[in-house]
């Protein structure tokens, strides 16, 4: 008894913790005596694009058909088409790689398609720009509330100085080398642990940055990826063909950076192959009908396992109330976009549960026929019950593994969001039928004196 009460503990420690990220927003913590915040994440629901509205695009690389376009240039495009949108807002955004040549792109909550679709055309730009003459107040409110800068790239008469009496986002700035100049790019790592970007440059590149290089040492030279500072590193010593951009970077902080000097402008050129708006009106209309017909169904089945199984399908009802507070919250978590055949799979989950509960307490009706007592009958029917549920929760759990990795490879979002929440909701559902019903009934058990129970209170 001491165990399960332990173990209900658990339970309501999760529950509280999982209704906290339910009803939140945001999840603060904040420091008692100081009021500084400790920890801080963002857990608002994410809605996709089938329930929100917005938009989607497929773009295809726009090269002759029987040239082969390789992977990794397929998953870099990605990657930088991906930054390029986040940049404006669009932070619930997802591309993936469809194919060998196509990428969808679905951009939810989006008000201006047309910036989004200029976005993914920009050629993007890559350049070495001048910042020697900023203070280091400037730099820092360049890079931090990344204003696009001018550079004289392009222009006939370069400018040597910018004037200082204009604002940051009027100033034109010298252009020392575009991104044309580098030749390899890759990440390193020193001998104290600490990782920075190593690269080489042409000939003709490393004759314009020796120069420029040696006459400005200790000054800040910016990388700028379509006008907008991506790093400002300080010049250390004069380079000629080969340099290190150092910062404090974590690996994934250089790899990203690596992949902006690499392929400043897409690895390969795209042209949109087909996109569409999906009005916010039908989504939430789908959502609201969606969540009403699952309600409605909920209450059909907690009155028939009421009905039917009694006590221990009040226990059940309580379990899956449990099962729904703990998937919501997960979602929250990872965080889930959730669209409508991801509602759909949520759905279909809670009836995993309920097959799990149904199952034992199937066996605990035939245990008890055969005459055994009520403690025997429910550990031999949870013992006799396992092989089943567990071979078909496998079954489910391999097949949505399965069609995740099919919505995967071919770009097909419906399918993968279905999948996964499948996928979860099952894994819940197995700890819910296991733990916590079978925790609630042994307790409820366990109040119940020896020979006072009724075979009406579990159906018979």
């Amino acid at each position: 008894m001491n165990r399960h009460i332990n173990t209900l503990i658990l339970i309501l420690v999760l529950v509280a913790l999982a209704l906290w990220i339910d009803l939140s927003d945001t999840l603060t913590i904040t420091n008692p005596f100081n009021g500084n915040v400790i920890y801080s994440r963002n857990v608002a629901t994410r809605l996709g694009l089938d329930l929100r509205g917005g938009l989607q695009v497929l773009l295809e690389a726009d090269l002759p058909a029987d040239q082969q376009v390789d992977a990794e240039q397929m998953s870099v495009a990605r990657d930088i088409l991906e930054n390029r949108t986040n940049a404006l807002g669009v932070s619930e955004s997802s591309l993936q790689v469809a194919g060998e040549r196509r990428i969808v792109g679905e951009f939810p909550g989006v008000k201006d398609p047309d910036e989004v679709m200029g976005t993914l055309g920009q050629t993007g730009l890559l350049e070495f720009v001048d910042f020697s003459a900023l203070t280091d107040q400037e730099i820092a409110q360049i890079v931090e509330e990344q204003i696009e800068i001018k550079t004289d790239f392009g222009l006939e008469q370069p400018v040597e100085t910018p004037d200082l009496s204009l604002p940051l986002n009027e100033r034109v700035y010298h252009t020392v080398l575009t991104g044309t100049a580098l030749k390899t790019v890759s990440v390193g790592r020193s001998q104290v642990g600490e990782f920075y970007i190593h690269f080489e440059l042409n000939s003709e590149g490393a004759k314009i940055f020796k120069e420029y290089t040696g006459s400005h040492i200790g000054k800040v030279l910016a990388i700028v990826l379509d006008k907008k500072v991506i790093s400002a590193p300080v010049i250390q010593a004069q380079i000629e063909d080969q340099g290190q951009i150092t910062g404090n970077f974590t690996y994934e902080e250089a790899n990203s950076l690596t992949i902006q000097l690499r392929y400043g402008s897409l690895p390969i050129p795209f042209k949109v192959v087909e996109s569409r708006i999906v009005g916010p009106t039908l989504g939430q209309d789908s959502l609201t009908k969606s969540l009403f017909a699952g309600l409605v169904g909920i209450l059909i089945v907690f009155l028939f396992m009421g009905i039917y199984y009694r006590l221990p399908g009040v226990l059940a009802d309580l379990s899956i109330i449990v099962y729904a507070i703990l998937a919501f919250a997960i979602f929250k978590w990872i965080p889930v976009t959730l669209t409508l055949p991801g509602v759909a799979g949520f759905l279909l989950s809670t009836g995993s549960a309920l097959d799990a509960n149904i199952l034992i307490f199937e066996r605990l009706k035939e245990e008890l026929r055969a005459g055994r007592r009520l403690d025997a009958a429910t550990n031999i029917g949870w013992a006799r019950a396992w092989p089943s549920i567990r071979d078909s929760n496998i079954a489910t759990l391999i097949t949505s593994a399965i069609l995740f990795l099919f919505g995967n490879a071919f770009g097909a979002t419906i399918v993968k969001g279905f999948a996964f929440t499948l996928f979860i909701g099952v894994a819940i559902s197995l700890f819910t039928s296991l733990v916590v019903t079978r925790t609630l009934l042994k307790l409820v058990l366990g109040l119940i004196k020896p020979g006072t129970e009724k075979p009406s209170w579990f159906g018979l």
